[in-house]
């Protein structure tokens, strides 16, 4: 009876997904083969196009449109990094013109892109790491709200997943929530839905899966590394020749360069651009002593390589046991009768 059961949420019918699973659009991660295979298995897919920014190898408008034809007959959705927009806005342009079921937005002001979106018959997504930052996107008119605790892979902010989910919950309903941050189980999904969220955003454990892009070395990283061996680090964004706004840092996973340049940006800043092209040889050659991993605090619970569909299955199959398992391992049946 449990293989027919099913999670229903404000999110799946607000997305029309069979599970509450969203795939986190991870830059230089999350690719049109990643995302097709994700919203196959009854998830939604997000593309990664991060700072839109043709140096980085994806992002472009070409590579836009050539991710998403990808996706087929499959709907997806894609992600940009918001502060970035402002200097590629044609980036968006070019994303709602190949008609994504959602653009998720983070880290920045979404007014200038909000209504846009919204007039394309596009559902809006915003990824916040605090709680006032999650009211003011509600108040501008985003549909769906990521709360993303500290415990992520990548950028993010400093506050937790497990006290910020709740209080969003609280602070924008009848909004619906998303919870990411340190999610890579069935566990995890379950736990999101018991603090109120109707959905969850997965990221690092989606980096290790066959359709992901990156190196197969940073894959291979991911599988033998645990959360005791990430740090929140402006390192690999100076080494990029990147000026994150504050409060923003990027959780990865610490190799040799981390070691030796964490808490040194002034010096790093000072060896641009050859140290840029240095970082980026080493991130297309694999070397993950010197390229970044970003990955968050869950790595402990990923140990393998699966399909993306098949994990979107795995996790929505362990929050289906989870749940149902919980009346029988903490509810006492009071037994005495009058």
């Amino acid at each position: 009876m449990l293989s027919r059961m099913k999670l229903s949420t404000a999110i799946t019918r607000l997305l029309d997904i069979e599970h509450p699973i969203l795939l986190a659009p991870m830059g230089g991660v999350a690719g049109g083969a990643l995302a097709r295979e994700v919203s196959a298995a009854g998830g939604l897919g997000l593309m990664g196009a991060g700072y839109a920014d043709p140096s980085f190898g994806y992002g472009s408008d070409e590579w836009i449109r050539r991710e998403f034809d990808k996706a087929g007959e499959h709907a997806i959705g894609i992600g940009f990094i918001t502060w970035a927009l402002a200097e590629r806005p044609g980036a968006l342009d070019a994303a709602l013109e190949c008609g994504p079921k959602a653009v998720m937005l983070s880290f920045g002001d979404i007014e200038p892109y909000a209504a846009k979106i919204r007039e394309a018959g596009v559902t809006l997504i915003c990824q916040v790491q605090t709680l006032e930052d999650a009211r003011e996107v509600a108040a501008k008119g985003a549909q769906i709200i990521v709360a993303q605790g500290t415990e992520a892979g990548g950028h993010g902010a400093a506050r937790s997943t497990l006290p910020l989910v709740p209080a969003v919950v609280d602070g924008v309903a009848p909004v619906p929530v998303a919870a990411a941050g340190g999610i890579s189980d069935g566990r995890g999904l379950a736990a999101a839905l018991m603090l109120g969220a109707e959905a969850v955003l997965v990221g690092t454990r989606f980096f290790a899966t066959k359709e992901a892009l990156g190196h197969p070395n940073q894959k291979a990283l991911i599988e033998r590394t645990g959360g005791d061996h990430t740090l929140r680090t402006k390192v690999f964004d100076t080494a990029r020749g990147i000026t994150w706004p504050e409060p923003y840092t990027g959780r990865a996973i610490r190799n040799a360069f981390a070691d030796t340049w964490h808490g040194r940006d002034d010096e790093l800043r000072d060896q641009s651009p050859s140290m840029r092209e240095r970082f980026f040889a080493a991130l297309r050659e694999g070397d993950t002593d010197t390229a970044v991993t970003f990955a968050g605090e869950g790595l402990d619970l990923i140990a393998d390589r699966p399909g993306a569909g098949e994990l979107v299955g795995r996790i929505a199959r362990e929050a289906i046991d989870a749940l149902t398992d919980v009346p029988n391992r903490f509810l006492d049946q009071d037994s005495e009768t009058d």
